[in-house]
């Protein structure tokens, strides 16, 4: 009985760094082999796979957000376990949750780019929409492989993997059942109710800035500086899990960019009558968070780029090592004997997989009729971008959840718009051309944040690596079919970004893909480039690494909306708060009350993504509007912006209450 309930629990270093010659053994040892990849694991995930790859595209394209899967899909997989007479192992929902979680992460980096090849009218046929997404996507998981090692197992308990650990505590949970599945539950529900209402109903802002107070709306007229603040319970979660530190670098980042940077070009900015490139009206007729679209994004960008350089750096070792035991194990003809929980895919079958996928798009780019030196340079700008952001996605995802998507799309379109146009390249043939760069790029990075928050999962919990890349592909292809054919059936039906002259269908904002086509107009019309703004982002990485910071949460932090960081930074003080109470009573409560805080925080992003994509999926429907015919509600609260912040503050407060109460309360200790 004793070794069933300690195979029901992770181990107590499952999130620490580890000791001098301490090695982690997973819930699962490699010793056993219980059921993974079975038919009945892949065929659910590649079941809900679709559905939620049809409700993201819409959803994303609607209102620029992507819905979260993984972590629905692993509260489905544990219900769906109970559906047979032989419950499904922990490992199969692993594998669930893999194969399903490509839905969101093929979604993002098809809506961010292919949208925008419709709003050029340049029309891509259905087989290219489909190839982009399915070719960046395999070349994603290809590329991650060799760098699973360094980032799941050389960096153990030195990244917190924010949505890895929300998965696992998850799985883990409806494993054990009794109370720490009524707690999960209990968290989960009270985040879906609230995140569901506030998105769906608009009864309170969920979104404050603190301008009813005079101050406060003073100092955003006068000085551009606003403060942000995103009151859900997913960022809160997100903020715990990853702790006090990582939190407070992020939120460093967003006050360098927001409160120094914004206002500082509005200072020097606002004397100056005419627009300053990259901008298109003057500085002095901007609101703060133009000035922080138009300049310091940039800056963001550059900094992130230039923290993925280091990333790479860092990594060499361990990548250089993979290959080197790959080498190995391939001449003497036979699979080294590692771990099951440590065996990838063959380093040939990696090989021939890029090489399959390069001359797939080799053959892509050479029905565009490009010259044979464009041609490679394209195909090498994908390879190399795709390589080279992986790293970057990965890093992103595991230490903050958050996947610079966008900003490495924008820097890939620049820097192949900069380098194909001095080889002549240009027009619409150049524009398709290039945002077909951007496409694979996009899907690639996008798929492999994902993939290492599944290996992550798989880590912990000890699933087959090897497994899980292997049904990756599964649900890559299924989520590129899907996501493919969506866009098109939407693009006859609706379009996209901004209403065309003559054309009286409905417009699907698509706010990524227009940036996008903005961008790539811009340099296949030979508009100059803001290289300093680069440069100073790269400069404050180059900083940071100096001081011994993560550069790259600093970056993430300048780049993302400071409304996204701020509730982060609550979440850690709560976490520090849990740890240190957990310090004092020590032992058996102790660890009670710091399992207790991370169910409850994993429940909360657990709720808010579900809350989030039971919204989202409303808008799939023609009758449903945004005020869902509960105006009398939201003229009360909503459209009262003293009220409508102070309740959505007040409420906020609660699940923070509600977090420290339940983590910490006495009777715990007893039904654990």
């Amino acid at each position: 009985m004793e070794a069933a309930a300690e195979s029901k629990s992770l181990p107590e270093n499952a999130y620490l760094p580890l000791k001098e010659n301490e090695e982690y053994m997973p819930m699962v040892p490699a010793e056993q082999a219980p059921p993974e990849a079975t038919g009945r694991a892949i065929g659910w995930g590649l079941f809900l796979c679709i559905i939620f790859t049809v409700a993201s595209a819409y959803s994303g394209l609607k209102v620029g957000q992507v819905m979260e899967a993984a972590i629905p899909i692993a509260i489905l997989a544990i219900g769906l376990a109970r559906l047979y007479a032989r419950r499904s192992t922990v490992l199969e929902n692993v594998i669930i949750t893999s194969v399903g979680g490509a839905a969101g992460s093929v979604v993002a980096g098809a809506i961010f780019t292919l949208p925008a090849l419709y709003s050029l009218n340049l029309n891509p046929h259905p087989v290219q929409t489909i190839f982009i997404c399915l070719s960046g996507g395999c070349l994603g998981v290809l590329f991650l492989i060799p760098l699973r090692r360094y980032f799941v197992r050389e960096m153990h308990g030195q990244l917190p993997y924010p949505e890895a650990t929300a998965i696992t505590e998850v799985i883990v949970t409806g494993e054990k059942g009794g109370s720490q599945a009524k707690l999960l539950l209990q968290a989960t529900g009270i985040a879906a109710v609230y995140e569901f209402t506030v998105g769906t109903f608009l009864i309170w802002r969920e979104n404050l800035n603190f301008q009813f107070i005079a101050f406060m709306k003073k100092l955003a007229d006068k000085t551009k500086i606003v403060v942000g603040f995103d009151a859900t319970p997913f960022i809160l979660g997100l903020g715990y899990v990853m702790g006090l530190r990582s939190s407070m670098i992020l939120v460093a980042g967003g006050i360098v960019a927001n409160f120094a940077l914004v206002p500082l070009i509005f200072m020097i900015g606002q004397h100056v009558p005419g627009a300053v490139y990259p901008g298109d009206i003057p500085i002095g007729e901007m609101s703060a968070a133009q000035i922080l679209r138009n300049y310091v994004r940039y800056v963001g960008v550059g900094a992130i780029a230039t923290a993925g350089i280091f990333g790479i750096i860092k990594s060499l070792r361990v990548i250089y090592g993979s290959f080197s035991i790959a080498a190995r194990a391939f001449k003497s003809d036979h699979h080294l004997h590692n771990d099951r929980t440590d065996r990838d895919i063959s380093i040939m079958t990696i090989l021939m997989g890029v090489i399959l996928g390069a001359l797939g798009v080799a053959i892509f780019f050479g029905t565009l009729r490009p010259s044979a030196v464009v041609l490679a340079l394209g195909l090498l700008l994908t390879l190399l971008f795709s390589f080279f952001f992986t790293s970057v996605a990965a890093n992103a995802i595991a230490t903050t959840a958050r996947n610079p998507v966008s900003g490495m799309t924008m820097l890939t379109i620049i820097i192949s718009s900069v380098v194909l146009l001095q080889f002549g390249l240009s027009g619409t043939t150049g524009m398709f051309f290039v945002m077909a760069i951007a496409g694979m790029v996009c899907t690639a990075l996008s798929v492999s944040g994902q993939t290492i928050t599944d290996l992550k999962t798989g880590y912990w919990l000890g699933s087959t690596p090897a497994a899980q890349e292997k049904v990756k592909f599964y649900g890559v292809i299924a989520a590129a079919l899907a996501v493919g054919l969506t866009i098109v059936m939407l693009a006859k039906v609706y379009q996209f970004g901004e209403m065309a002259p003559g054309d009286t269908r409905p417009v699907l904002e698509a706010p990524q893909a227009s940036i996008m086509k903005a961008l790539v107009q811009g340099f296949m019309n030979r508009q100059p480039i803001a290289y300093i703004l680069f440069l100073a982002g790269a400069l404050i990485t180059i900083a940071m690494e100096m001081l011994g910071v993560p550069a790259l949460i600093f970056a993430l932090g300048m780049y993302l909306p400071l409304n996204l960081n701020t509730p982060a930074l609550v979440g850690g003080f709560l976490s520090h708060l849990v740890q240190k109470r957990s310090e004092r009573e020590g032992g058996a409560r102790g660890r009670t009350i710091r399992e207790r805080g991370v169910i409850i925080a994993s429940g909360l992003m657990a709720g808010g993504a579900l809350g989030g994509v039971l919204g989202a999926s409303l808008r799939l429907f023609k009758w449903y509007k945004p005020t869902f015919e509960v105006e009398r509600l939201r003229t009360f609260f909503y459209d009262n912006q003293t009220a409508s912040e102070l309740v959505s503050l007040v409420l906020f407060v609660g699940l923070c209450v509600y977090l420290w109460v339940d983590s910490t309360r006495k009777s715990a200790y007893v039904e654990e």
